[in-house]
């Protein structure tokens, strides 16, 4: 599908636009040709309530970037045609265009306009960024209506079991991986590999590498589009952090590498050095280590994040690196000079791709700047070893969001208008659950308290 306006097919009356909140959800609606044509040019008036509110659509009590006492004021969004793809869901009667907002007080918070700001402070130290997404995200064979009438509770997973890279269940299955594999390619988003994973239901999607704009572009578009295909078929795609305390969580994987702008050629790769692991690659390694627990609240967004986080679980504690080693948080990847990559375990499919790419992406360049040394690799389990105490990761979201709010490097590169934002945001969901009476409470204290 051409990204030329001209040469839209003339069956296409209506395009479909969308902009990323801060928690990951896309905010669109559907333009006629002359008010898309109109819009590409001008630039589109879209309500900056979007980063006003939270996923539930509940207004954030505070005026902290928009609300009452500004009016909810339009913003001007910039449409993005090179983002422009088909949308197979709707038997290709539409068009997907992406955008994000470009000047005034909206860019400052804005998820794209934030990784974008990234991007060119890696472009002005002479690099190109790659990156790859894998996601884990379970399926049930239930409907957004029964979810609801049933609580939640004795939901039906696609398949019974644990049946990590089954051939059975994905062959018993195959329609409905052909029809995701299909819709991707149809999307311009390429799987590189998919296949279950353990737990019941459970499938994990990797997609091909690009530069980062485009894999966090695809990253969103894949989240959103996996749930339209699942629902369509009368199935639920998931993508919490760890739905159930019976199953390991669901990640959402970061891969990522460095070229050099002049030439092309990898800066992760030095043949001379152990691992085969550059100066750039190691300084990117210690940036990364040294502000993962700083900038957290960017990667683990949901009061759910936190259940993930468990020693034990597939996921790190502690902000630990080492080389080809699952158990830590970052693991560096020693492969051909083009495969050569880090690795960011921490996040989970319930990321904003957006903004997990710019905190990751950011902290790296932050390290090759400054030449931040990492700690020692970690040989054997990171889980049964004990790490400094700087390198412990937030345990909450409360408090993940009150180090991004106090910290000094965040605001240097992501500045005061975001992080004030973002982290009240992030302390406005924490609050939300601590007015839940959950099912656990009541059976812990209903009666015997």
């Amino acid at each position: 599908m051409t990204s030329k306006i001209k040469n839209i097919p003339e069956n296409i009356k209506n395009i479909k636009v969308a902009v990323t909140d801060l928690d990951g959800v896309l905010r669109g609606k559907y333009l006629n040709r002359a008010k898309y044509e109109s819009s590409v040019k001008k630039g589109m008036s879209f309500c900056d309530v979007v980063f006003g509110w939270d996923s539930a659509d509940e207004l954030y009590e505070k005026d902290s970037f928009t609300g009452w006492r500004s009016g909810f004021q339009d913003s001007i969004a910039t449409l993005d045609e090179s983002t422009m793809r088909a949308l197979p869901t709707e038997d290709n009667e539409s068009v997907l265009v992406l955008g994000d907002f470009a000047g005034g007080k909206a860019e400052h918070v804005c998820p794209r306009a934030l990784l974008k700001r990234v991007l060119k402070k890696a472009d002005d130290m002479g690099y190109t960024v790659s990156s790859a997404t894998e996601f884990e995200f379970f399926m049930f064979e239930e409907t957004p209506h029964s979810v609801r009438e049933k609580n939640y509770k004795n939901l039906k997973n696609m398949t019974p079991g644990m049946f990590g890279y089954s051939i059975l269940r994905s062959s018993t299955h195959s329609d409905f991986y052909h029809d995701l594999l299909e819709m991707c390619d149809e999307m311009e988003m390429p799987v590189e590999c998919i296949h279950t994973e353990t737990g019941a239901g459970v499938l994990e999607v990797a997609l091909e590498h690009c530069d980062a704009l485009a894999m966090a572009d695809k990253a969103v578009l894949f989240k959103t589009f996996t749930k339209v295909l699942a629902q369509k078929q009368g199935l639920m795609a998931c993508f919490m952090a760890k739905w159930s305390k019976d199953y390991p969580g669901q990640s959402g994987h970061l891969h990522m590498s460095l070229q050099s702008k002049k030439d092309g050629k990898p800066a992760f790769y030095d043949e001379s050095k152990e691992d085969s692991i550059s100066d750039t690659m190691r300084y990117f390694i210690g940036g990364q280590q040294k502000l993962m627990p700083e900038l957290l609240a960017m990667v683990a967004s949901t009061n759910n994040s936190y259940t993930r986080l468990i020693p034990g679980f597939w996921a790190p504690t502690d902000a630990t690196w080492g080389v080809d080693n699952r158990t830590c948080a970052l693991r560096a990847i020693s492969a051909s000079p083009h495969a050569q990559r880090v690795e960011y375990r921490v996040s989970a499919a319930d990321i904003n791709p957006y903004l997990a790419m710019a905190a990751s992406i950011a902290s790296g360049l932050w390290g090759v700047e400054n030449k931040i040394e990492p700690n020692a690799p970690i040989t054997g389990n990171a889980y049964a070893q004990e790490h400094a105490e700087e390198l412990a990761l937030p345990t909450t979201l409360l408090e993940a969001s009150q180090r991004l709010k106090n910290s000094t490097v965040a605001r240097e590169l992501f500045g005061d208008e975001f992080v004030e934002h973002y982290a009240y945001t992030r302390q406005w969901e924490f609050e939300q659950e601590r007015r839940a009476i959950t099912d656990w409470q009541l059976e812990r204290y209903f009666e015997i308290i």
